[in-house]
Parts: structure tokens; C-alpha cells; sequence
């Protein structure tokens, strides 16, 4: 364990000054992915549809998500019978719309930062290379060719180490956001119009 403890603080001061941001950034991106997963659950793996008959039967969700809490707020301003009712809808539906794209700038901030930040220490390291190399000196206290060298490979990598898994999760999680946009919409349309079966609680004209 110690060895290994060992040869992170080693990949870590070679890395050079980049490093330190690119720590934070990996941890905040990791972060705010996995509030992104909790915020993007449905709550349900039936339709919409379905969801609004089991309302409507009296058979609620147990779980917690997205359309659970659209469907709540959905089905308590149907009942009021408003004038209006897509406008309230929207309104109500406002929150979730705002949770479902939480953090989704800031991740696609940094997934395009760290591969930059990892071409700057690259360059740093070049430089310091091509110093040494005019100097003539092949070792320093900065590491001289070598240290050069090993921190244009290491902030490369670890540019690219938190850039491409970020990217690739938070295409799937922005997939699954547009989803839940149009289930929402589609839930909109069923509340605001009369419901096969349900002819007596229809909500007022729109």
C-alpha cells in the first residue's frame, strides 16, 4: 500500500504544476456526474400513460424520480379543474426542467478544459526539455530532459484520463435528459386532455 502511495506523490510532482487543478477538476467532474445520475432518474419503467391510468386507479408510484414528481404535481392541478391548465403545468414543471440540467454546462466545461490544461503542462515540459537541451544540462533540481519530458507525457495523459470517460458519461446522461423532456411533454398532453375511461374527471378546456 505504501508503494503504491509512494508512486502517486511520484506521478503527481512529475506532473508538475498542472496537476493540482487537473486533481480538482477530476474530482468535481465525478461529482457532478453522479448528482446528474441521481437527479436523471425516472422513478418508473412504465410509460407515461400508463403511469397516469395507474394514478388514476388509485395505484401511486413507490419510487422516487422525475416523472414521479411530475406526475404529483400534474395530478393535483388536474383535479382543481383550472382554466388554464397547461399554463400551470408549466409553471409546476419548471423545477424538475431546471434539476434535469443541473451542472450539465459546468461538466461540459471541464471535459473540454482538462485536455487543454494537459496541453499546457505538455508545452511547460517541452519547454524545459528544450532549455535543458540549450543548456546542456541533462540533469537539474527541475529534473532537467527527463523531468522534462515525463511531465509532457503525464499532463497529457491525465488531460485525456479526465476528459474522454467524462464526455462519454455525459452523452449518455444528456440522452437520457432530452428522454425525460419529451416523457414530460408527453405528460402534459395526457393531463390536459380527457382520459379514455375517465370521461367524469376531465380537466377544464384549453
Amino acid at each position: 500500500m505504501s508503494d503504491l502511495i509512494q508512486q502517486l506523490q511520484g506521478y503527481f510532482i512529475s506532473g508538475g504544476y498542472v496537476m493540482p487543478p487537473l486533481i480538482i477538476a477530476t474530482l468535481v467532474l465525478w461529482w457532478t456526474l453522479g448528482y446528474r445520475m441521481m437527479a436523471l432518474r425516472r422513478g418508473s419503467v412504465r410509460s407515461t400513460r400508463v403511469m397516469v391510468y395507474r394514478y388514476m386507479k388509485g395505484i401511486l408510484p413507490s419510487n422516487e424520480g422525475v416523472l414521479v414528481r411530475v406526475l404529483h404535481k400534474g395530478m393535483k392541478l388536474r383535479a382543481k379543474a383550472l382554466p388554464d391548465l397547461r399554463r400551470y403545468l408549466d409553471d409546476a414543471f419548471a423545477e424538475e426542467g431546471r434539476e434535469i440540467k443541473k451542472y450539465r454546462v459546468l461538466i461540459t466545461t471541464i471535459v473540454l478544459v482538462a485536455p487543454l490544461l494537459g496541453l499546457l503542462g505538455t508545452v511547460s515540459g517541452m519547454i524545459e526539455t528544450f532549455d535543458s537541451l540549450g543548456d546542456m544540462s541533462l540533469f537539474s533540481q527541475s529534473g532537467g530532459i527527463a523531468g522534462g519530458i515525463s511531465q509532457a507525457l503525464i499532463t497529457t495523459q491525465m488531460g485525456l484520463a479526465v476528459s474522454i470517460p467524462g464526455l462519454i458519461v455525459n452523452g449518455i446522461l444528456d440522452k437520457k435528459q432530452k428522454q425525460l423532456e419529451i416523457e414530460i411533454a408527453q405528460l402534459k398532453d395526457y393531463l390536459c386532455s380527457p382520459i379514455p375511461g375517465f370521461e367524469t374527471d376531465r380537466p377544464a378546456a384549453v
